[in-house]
């Protein structure tokens, strides 16, 4: 999947989480899941994308996701503020996959008041 593709895809997951996020009342089973895949997938579109984005300009030599962001905030492509947040992102999508029945539910709905985060990566990584 190219580039603008994965934005896409992303932009769309952040419509359904606003969604999610306006809507919720009462975070039950259901709900629980429909944030944690939301926030799983677009964590890794932005991990994605990252990777790519560095491996196709030749940025950095990165040893794990983590060094992908942050290797965009060290060339330009992102505010290094905004990827430390990303790359800090990187763990709560580890812990979605391998703890998924240990996530700490208000993590989760912490997690929903960062979406502006993915929207600035989708500007930042338009722009370049």
């Amino acid at each position: 999947m190219e580039i603008l593709q994965k934005l896409l895809k992303l932009e769309r997951n952040l419509e359904v989480l606003e969604e999610i996020k306006d809507e919720l009342t009462e975070l039950d089973i259901k709900k629980e899941w429909e944030i944690r895949y939301g926030l799983f997938e677009s964590i890794q579109i932005v991990i994605d994308t990252s990777c790519k984005v560095v491996a196709r300009y030749n940025l950095a030599k990165p040893q794990n996701y983590k060094e992908c962001i942050l290797a965009l905030g060290d060339k330009g492509y992102l505010t290094k503020e905004l990827a430390k947040k990303l790359a800090q992102m990187v763990g709560f999508r580890n812990i979605l996959i391998h703890e998924y029945c240990e996530v700490d539910r208000e993590k989760l709905l912490e997690y929903l008041s960062h979406l502006d985060d993915f929207k600035e990566f989708i500007k930042a990584m338009k722009e370049h």
